[in-house]
């Protein structure tokens, strides 16, 4: 018998337990389903038994005012208050209320109680600003943040939420404070940082970011967030020397081994900044054969040197001597090396085609091709350029052999195209136009845009003035002055087109020859006549072949030699707009928006 009610009420009791513990469930699921009256009952009896419970308080009230019950919610929170009176929650959730009844006023002086008597709370204070966020009330979120600094301390930090508050409201220079403010703290992270100000900053701004930098640097100044920081602002205002001069120090500090400068002097270089890019990579060759980019930094230096010659016609003699001193230390060190072949093409490009010693390039290049550890390309594409080479040195049946060579080991590659490109302008310079014509319009289906392009050029080159001229005569000449351009003698070739002038007076190849001119000029480094040249085929012949290859060159002069970004900018826009069923209408319009500053793949 005793066992038997024992078994009773142990059974009763656990009844009793399961019905307890289905109680918030039930009521949660009432309040989820929009029932709250029966929610309301409820947590009204779980409040009853558990009276310090925000979570069934906070439920009850929500519930209330669920069932139009506002004023018994209101006379609960505020008899709540009565007799927690040091509360924040409370205040907060009464200020709430208020402020959805429209009563904001009332609702403000509960929520600036609220933040004066917040706790040394993490929970608390993260859960009273994000209510005030959802009014919202950017004034008082930051308010609560900032009574949270002082009552936390060290122990916890606000500031990435403070940053982005000021964000929100525009303030930009307190915005800017906090976010340093979580760099010395370690709160924000210099990625996390410049993930979001990459976004948000406009560049003017940054010269404020700078100077917020430099005074905290003032009293750390080896603290690596801050140099990074500063560093990264460098590279959104393209100012790469201040960016590598970050990087070297950073790289002194931490013995990086070059690496950080290495990537400051990429940067710089697909930027077109070669001074600072060869800066960096001078800077890395220096730090010995030990480290693990000193080749590569050698390369680099060899192949911005000569992009300055190349793209911005910017040297002199002695110039060229000294790349070419640097070029030959590099064959003695590394020129048996198969990644050394393309650094060894430029260096016969440098010889042939600049110091006018076409003996030498040949030379190189036919070690190049003999060298058994280089690849069949680029012994391919040497031996292009070592045809070009036999041509500018008046070896027209090895030229064209070479040529054929290639073409027959890349028939149905870009590199053969290229090869037969060659070829079929070989012809055009000996006078065989019709042949040439031919060859040019198979090209123009070539798989490489760049050979189909300049094949499409010349095929409707040749026919339109043959067309007009039978005989060919002057396309013969004209056809000799690009060979003597082709061959570095600039004085044949201006001879020749000054004498088509007089010849030829009433020949379409009036804007042709200035163009022509034009590029000698600036193959002469004459630029200002270059310039003039483009500008009267622009301004004289602007429905001629030659009006949008002579906008394209004159963008590329402002762009690269004159280092006018506006003004190219202008003339790249003017090439696809005024221009767009053009063969260079792509490229202008792609540099035009690296130039606007659009991100392009």
């Amino acid at each position: 018998m005793r066992i038997h009610s024992l078994l009773f009420f142990v059974l009763i009791f656990a009844y009793n337990q399961s019905i307890s513990a289905q109680d918030p469930r039930l009521a949660l699921q009432y309040f989820q389903d929009g029932e709250f009256e029966k929610a309301a009952n409820l947590y009204q009896s779980l409040y009853q038994k558990s009276p310090d419970s925000d979570a069934y308080l906070s439920y009850l009230i929500l519930s209330l005012e669920g069932a139009n019950k506002s004023a018994e919610a209101e006379a609960l929170i505020k008899k709540e208050i009565n007799r927690k009176p040091k509360d924040a929650n409370l205040y907060l959730q009464y200020g709430k209320m208020l402020y959805k009844k429209g009563e904001l006023k009332a609702a403000e002086k509960q929520f600036k109680t609220c933040i004066d008597l917040l706790p040394a709370d993490v929970i608390m204070i993260q859960k009273a600003a994000n209510s005030f966020l959802e009014i919202p009330n950017y004034d008082l979120a930051i308010a609560c943040y900032e009574k949270g600094q002082k009552l936390l301390k060290t122990q916890f930090s606000f500031t990435y939420n403070l940053a982005d508050l000021y964000r929100r409201k525009g303030e930009t220079n307190t915005m800017l404070k906090y976010y340093v403010e979580g760099l010395d703290d370690g709160s924000i992270h210099v990625v996390t940082l410049q993930n979001v100000l990459v976004s948000y900053l406009e560049p003017i701004q940054f010269g404020d970011l700078q100077a917020m930098l430099y005074e905290r640097l003032e009293t750390k100044p080896d603290h690596i967030p801050y140099i990074e920081m500063l560093q990264w602002t460098f590279i959104q205002s393209k100012d790469f020397a201040n960016a590598l001069r970050q990087s070297k120090a950073m790289d002194r500090n931490l013995n990086e081994g070059g690496g950080r400068v290495m990537q400051i002097a990429n940067i710089a270089a697909n930027e077109g900044d070669y001074k600072t890019a060869i800066d960096g990579y001078t800077y890395v060759r220096n730090l010995g054969p030990a480290g693990g980019n000193y080749l590569e930094a050698y390369r680099q230096i060899l192949i911005n040197r000569r992009k300055v010659i190349v793209e911005k016609k910017n040297y002199s003699m002695d110039d060229l001597v000294l790349l070419e001193k640097d070029y030959q230390s590099f064959k003695e060190e590394y020129g048996g090396s198969r990644l050394a072949a393309q650094m060894l093409m430029e260096y016969a490009e440098l010889e042939a085609r600049y110091l006018n010693r076409v003996d030498k390039a040949i030379a190189i290049l036919t070690e190049v091709v003999a060298n058994p550890v280089v690849d069949a390309r680029t012994k391919a594409q040497a031996k292009i350029d070592l045809a070009d080479y036999y041509l500018i040195d008046g070896e027209r049946w090895e030229s064209t052999l070479l040529y054929s060579q290639v073409d027959k080991d890349f028939m149905e590659d870009q590199m053969g195209e290229l090869a037969r490109y060659k070829n079929a302008r070989l012809s055009y310079f000996g006078g065989d136009f019709e042949w040439a014509q031919e060859q040019f319009d198979i090209l123009k289906r070539a798989t490489s845009r760049l050979i189909s392009n300049d094949a499409i050029d010349m095929s409707v080159f040749i026919l339109d003035h043959l067309n007009q001229d039978s005989t060919g005569e002057a396309l013969s000449d004209y056809a000799a002055a690009e060979l003597a351009l082709f061959q570095n003698r600039f004085d044949s070739a201006l001879v020749i087109l000054d004498s088509m002038s007089v010849w030829y007076p009433e020949n379409s190849l009036k804007d042709d020859i200035f163009y022509l001119q034009a590029q000698i000029y600036n193959r002469l480094q004459q630029t200002d006549k270059a310039i003039t040249k483009y500008e009267y085929i622009l301004e004289k012949h602007k429905e001629e072949i030659r009006a949008d290859n002579s906008l394209f060159e004159l963008a590329k002069i402002y762009d690269y030699q004159l280092d006018n970004k506006v003004k190219a900018q202008e003339l790249y826009e003017k090439l696809f707009i005024e221009f767009s069923g053009s063969t260079l209408a792509v490229d202008a319009r792609q540099r035009f928006r690296i130039l606007r500053g659009d991100k392009v793949q």
